[in-house]
């Protein structure tokens, strides 16, 4: 039986399927993503997110969106930049969907700050950040449900927003790749 970590040459002798180079890259591309993670993860819990009016919340999400998408560009030019495309791609979906995700439980959070009641039970930031990942990952327990008008927008435009992060994101990301793997030559 065969290690399927390694291959054989046409020469008969057996070499690793990867090179020490590509398992340094690999291990700094598990690294940044986690860095990444523990970053937004701790931004989240710590930037204070005070009492705001509806221009305000809607201002800060509409900035955390646009945030989102211009991170999402600059991502997709470092993949078709980067050495190993599909590593930065996972870099990059990490990324975007952990900057999306906390865009959104920030916004949660503060609705239900400013207008208690807007969802079927007060929310702390850790609640918040639970339902916008239970509603992102369309499982929706439907233990917290939004009854405001503004919360019910709010869930629909990160539904929808969800969706386009999805499909488009995915496919974009995927030409990158694709680019930048023909850009080096290889196959993609």
């Amino acid at each position: 039986m065969t290690d399927p970590a390694r291959r054989a040459p046409s020469d008969d002798t057996w070499r690793p399927l990867y090179s020490g180079s590509e398992r340094r890259a690999a291990a700094a591309s598990f690294a940044r993503t986690t860095a990444i993670v523990t970053a937004l993860i701790v931004a989240y819990y710590l930037v204070p997110l005070d009492a705001r009016t509806t221009l305000e919340t809607v201002l800060l999400l509409l900035c955390g969106l646009l945030a989102v998408v211009l991170v999402f560009g600059w991502e997709a030019w470092m993949i078709m930049n980067a050495p190993y495309p599909r590593l930065k791609a996972v870099e990059a979906l990490v990324a975007t969907v952990g900057l999306y995700l906390v865009v959104f439980a920030s916004v949660y959070h503060i609705i239900e700050h400013d207008s208690p009641g807007s969802f079927s039970e007060p929310l702390t930031r850790t609640d918040s950040l639970y339902f916008t990942l239970t509603t992102f990952t369309t499982v929706g327990y439907g233990d917290i449900t939004a009854r405001s008008e503004v919360g019910r927008v709010t869930v629909m435009c990160q539904m929808a927003c969800g969706l386009l992060l999805v499909g488009v994101a995915v496919r974009l990301l995927a030409a990158a790749v694709n680019a930048g793997l023909a850009k080096k030559g290889r196959e993609p």
